[in-house]
C-alpha cells in the first residue's frame, strides 16, 4: 500500500491556513498533503464536499479534523479509501449527534459568551442565514491564546464564519467506528471544553495524546500534532 495522502480539514473561524506549520512537517517526511477550503455551511454539505476531494485522490487518506473540521471527517470519512482519522482538539460524534447535543453534555467554554452573530444571503429572494464568528476583540484569549498575539490578530479579522444551522445538524455517520482513531487534547482550550473533546475520543476508542496547547493546537505545537498524525499514516500504510 502507498503512504496515504493526509486531507487536513479546518473548522469554523479558521481556514486551511491555519494547518501552515504543520504542512512542512508532514511534508519533510515525504506524507502526500492536502488542505482544502471547508464550505463551513452545513455539516452535511461539508461532510459531502470533503467526501467528494476523497473519492478523488488515488491511494489510501487519513482524514485530520480541526474543531467543527472533526465533525466533518467523522462523516466524510465513511469514504472507502480512508484509513484513519485524526481528530484535532475536535468533535468526534456519534452518528444522530449534533454538535449542540455533545456540547450541551458539559459545562460551556468561554466561547460561548464571545461569539458574534451575522446575516447572510441565503440566494433563495429575501431568505437570510445567520453566521457565527468569534469577536475579533476576544480571539487570541479564546481561540488562540499560545499563538503570536500579531498573527492571532490577522486571524480575527480573517475568520471563515460556520453557519448557525450547523450546530444543530445530526451526524449521519460515524466513521470511527469502523475506522481506526486519534485525537488530541488541548488541555489549556477556551474554544471547546477539553472534557468535551475526551468524551468523544474515549467513547471512539481514539488513542489520544493530551498536549498543553491552546484551540489553535496545529499553529501553536506543529511538531507534537504532526507525530499523532505520523503515527496513524504508519499503523495504516
Amino acid at each position: 500500500m502507498s503512504t496515504p495522502t493526509v486531507v487536513l480539514v479546518h473548522g469554523a473561524f479558521a481556514d486551511a491556513s491555519s494547518f501552515a506549520r504543520l504542512i512542512p512537517e508532514l511534508r519533510a517526511d515525504g506524507i502526500p498533503v492536502l488542505a482544502p477550503a471547508v464550505p463551513n455551511r452545513s455539516l452535511g454539505g461539508d461532510a459531502a464536499y470533503i467526501a467528494s476531494v476523497v473519492r478523488q485522490i488515488d491511494g489510501p487518506v487519513v482524514l485530520v479534523g480541526h474543531s467543527y473540521g472533526g465533525a466533518v471527517i467523522t462523516v466524510a470519512g465513511v469514504e472507502d479509501n480512508v484509513t484513519a482519522l485524526v481528530y484535532l482538539a475536535g468533535y468526534a460524534l456519534e452518528e444522530g449527534e449534533s454538535l449542540g447535543e455533545l456540547q450541551g453534555r458539559f459545562p460551556d467554554s468561554p466561547l460561548a459568551s464571545a461569539l458574534v452573530q451575522r446575516e447572510y444571503p441565503t440566494g433563495v429572494p429575501g431568505g437570510t442565514g445567520t453566521d457565527v464568528y468569534v469577536d475579533p476583540d476576544r480571539f487570541h484569549a479564546v481561540f488562540a491564546a499560545d499563538v503570536d498575539a500579531e498573527l492571532a490578530e490577522v486571524l480575527a479579522v480573517t475568520q471563515r464564519p460556520l453557519a448557525a444551522a450547523a450546530f444543530a445538524e445530526p451526524a449521519t455517520a460515524a466513521a470511527w467506528r469502523t475506522r481506526p482513531s486519534w485525537g488530541t487534547v488541548s488541555t489549556a482550550d477556551q474554544t471547546i471544553n477539553p472534557d468535551v473533546e475526551r468524551f468523544g475520543y474515549q467513547r471512539a476508542g481514539a488513542t489520544t495524546v493530551e498536549i498543553d496547547a491552546s484551540h489553535l493546537v496545529m499553529l501553536s505545537r506543529p511538531k507534537e500534532v504532526a507525530a499523532v498524525i505520523r503515527d496513524a499514516v504508519r499503523a495504516t500504510a
